[in-house]
């Protein structure tokens, strides 16, 4: 496969008749479609360069305690670092959110996908539509500075704590992955692996992984079924933007990019073809291994066993949104499905999200995303 940029990719891909989706707002024409819009230097001040030592990542952002596996070394991480088509923060991220109610926000269908995240009493939905103009939004729960990530490539939406820093967008992917900088060192943070690695702007970081949160892929409809109360990411980001343009396609319903499983940006780093490139996997890492169950799969059993390394793991499925958690199992507990709730043998009941087991972090991914970081990866389905 001969690699191309974002900007020919979607062209070439035809992808989601672009034209067709601009509401008569939109005063833009185009003849084809296109990456999401960029922003310029005088728009986005994230292209400036700083000619300051940068501090230790760990002073930085709140790093994790244990760093997370990588499939290789940094140094060959960077060098398999492709351009995406836009410049360094030509995707601008969304640093200064405001919130709705829900019967503010008219952008959304009830299956459109949503990123939710409840955080203590605080409760967020960040549209898909939106997400995808942006890719990255800092923003703050009950006071945390956290930021919310999103590749649509890799169909991974990941949260991080980001301390006094900002991320952006570099421009650049490893895996089609996106790869995040943050503002106060210029290190390169691929999403899916969330851990530093060298790049052009510093060139010698210290290697951790980010401390990071759990995001919800979900409906709309499940999100505010689940959260009646939630607030909403407004349209109202400080950029000029038809969010009823999808770039790449479109999840309600599928098509496009997202429904196309012979089209890649690039070549994945490695290739695993037991499944086919976009089909969605819960996924979960440590620092010794990687695991990925199939979300079909979980759709019809609603448990599911497997191992991260040595250590025996179990996937529970939540109806009720429609994802899954993944656990530390290494007693074998067992559980049962009762309507939503899960059930101990001794008859304790628990949310999927709240068993007395040890929880891994867990997201969806498009299975060639995933393959192509962790080819040793252990997989069920």
């Amino acid at each position: 496969m001969t690699p191309v940029s974002r900007r020919r990719f979607l062209a070439a891909a035809g992808v989601a008749s672009i034209a067709g989706c601009l509401d008569s707002s939109d005063t833009q024409t185009q003849a084809a479609p296109s990456e999401p819009e960029t922003a310029t230097s005088s728009e986005n001040p994230r292209t400036d360069q700083s000619t300051t030592a940068p501090p230790p990542v760990n002073e930085i952002v709140p790093v994790a305690e244990e760093q997370l596996a990588l499939p290789m070394s940094p140094d060959d991480l960077r060098d398999e670092a492709q351009s995406g088509g836009p410049p360094k923060g030509g995707i601008p991220s969304i640093d200064d959110p405001t919130f709705v109610d829900p019967a503010a926000i008219d952008l959304l269908d009830p299956g459109d996908p949503v990123f939710g995240v409840a955080w203590g009493d605080e409760v967020k939905a960040y549209p898909q539509q939106i997400l995808v103009q942006h890719e990255i939004v800092n923003d703050e729960l009950e006071g945390t500075p956290v930021s919310v990530t999103y590749c649509p490539l890799t169909g991974t939406v990941q949260g991080f704590l980001r301390g006094d820093t900002t991320f952006g967008v570099s421009g650049r992917l490893i895996n089609n992955n996106l790869v995040m900088y943050d503002d106060a060192s210029d290190t390169w943070w691929p999403q899916i692996l969330a851990t530093s690695i060298p790049g052009p702007w510093n060139a010698d970081p210290e290697t951790a992984s980010l401390r990071e949160f759990r995001l919800i892929w979900t409906t709309w409809k499940r999100w505010q079924r689940r959260h009646p109360n939630t607030r909403v990411l407004s349209t109202e980001t400080g950029y000029a933007k038809n969010y009823r343009r999808e770039p790449y396609g479109s999840y309600n319903p599928r098509e496009g990019y997202y429904d196309n499983n012979d089209r890649l940006l690039f070549p994945p780093l490695n290739t695993d073809d037991r499944y086919e490139q976009k089909t969605v996997v819960m996924c979960a890492r440590t620092s010794v291994g990687a695991v990925a169950f199939l979300k079909d799969a979980l759709r019809e059993h609603n448990f599911m066993e497997g191992e991260i390394g040595d250590t025996p793991v179990l996937a529970v499925y939540d109806r009720g949104l429609d994802t899954a958690y993944v656990y530390l199992n290494p007693d074998g507990t067992t559980f049962e499905h009762v309507e939503d709730r899960v059930v101990a043998a001794d008859g304790s009941s628990y949310a999927p999200d709240a068993l007395p087991l040890t929880r891994v972090h867990t997201f969806d991914a498009m299975w060639f995303a995933w393959a192509g970081y962790y080819p040793d990866t252990n997989v069920y389905g």
